[in-house]
């Protein structure tokens, strides 16, 4: 029997819903909407569709939106100081700095210079240890996503055996630390593994993010797991993942398409951590919030 296909649009819209309650709560609260700035350097094509697409999406759940492009030629020097601007700026309560930047940039400096609290993307070095030890923070939105949608499938999770493959700090590595606190067993592998088939073959739960089109095979995939594609390949043939999906579908239990799954989730979870980061702020209790 073919595997459950989760919809990743329709769970997207589902937390869009639950974020633009909650910032509808905030603004009554507070009198005002949480902020949210999106740093982009350079004109790259893609960049620009995201930018615009994140800006959208927070204007669409009631937040302030503010675009920022800087020109190709930014200094490190000239960023880290429109950054202090923003972490001083009290109607900013989340920023992110659109990946990638040009070559004279350094994303690990960008990283740690964003005020953790600000941090949404939650890839500074602070959000990304209090995630290892388990403390409230920023996490990284993918990773969320994809642990929304294992929860709404109803995939079981205790005792469950995961792999995860790719060891990204954007998803692979704060990955495999959600899964663990929901107490399955996991293993990070990724494309040097020794006989990563017969690892994933083991696997309840699979995750896809090593970035390789349809790496993943229908005969890597135990019968009735759950397979998350991460993956966004840009192929002649069009957009895919990291997972053989006509493949797999017929073996998984449960699985994402590419487009359609993973990928709306990101944006998703942007918006409820740049919620959370307000209440965090202004010292709310976070229940209630979408993440």
């Amino acid at each position: 029997m073919p595997a459950h296909v989760i919809d990743g649009k329709a769970t997207a819209a589902t937390v869009r819903e639950e974020v633009a309650d909650g910032v509808a709560g905030f603004v009554a609260l507070h009198g005002r909407a949480p902020g949210l700035v999106g740093i982009q350097v350079g004109d790259d094509p893609a960049s620009e569709i995201y930018q615009a697409n994140k800006a959208k999406a927070a204007e669409a759940a009631g937040m302030v939106a503010r675009r920022i492009t800087l020109p190709d030629s930014t200094t490190q020097a000239e960023l880290d100081a429109l950054i202090d601007e923003l972490n001083a700026d009290d109607a900013v309560d989340g920023m992110l700095v659109q990946l990638p930047v040009p070559e004279q940039l350094s994303e690990p400096l960008i990283a740690n210079r964003i005020h953790p609290d600000k941090d949404v993307d939650g890839f500074a070095p602070v959000n990304l240890g209090r995630l290892m030890r388990g403390e409230p923070g920023n996490v990284p939105c993918t990773p969320q996503g994809v642990m929304r949608m294992l929860r709404d499938a109803e995939v079981p999770l205790v005792g469950a055996r995961a792999v995860v493959v790719g060891r990204s700090l954007i998803v692979g590595k704060p990955q495999s630390m959600l899964l663990l606190a929901e107490h399955c067993t996991v293993t990070v592998a990724h494309s040097r593994t020794v006989d990563l088939p017969a690892l994933c073959r083991t696997a309840d739960i699979l995750v896809a993010a090593v970035g390789r089109p349809e790496m993943i095979r229908g005969d890597w995939v135990k019968p009735g797991a759950a397979v998350m594609d991460v993956g966004m390949n840009r192929t002649d043939d069009g957009l895919c993942g990291d997972v053989a999906f006509d493949e797999a579908v017929e073996v998984a239990g449960w699985i994402t398409p590419v487009p359609g799954g993973v990928g709306p989730m990101t944006i998703a979870y942007l918006l409820a951590n740049t919620l959370e980061a307000a209440h965090r702020r202004a010292g709310d209790n976070l229940k209630g919030t979408a993440a």
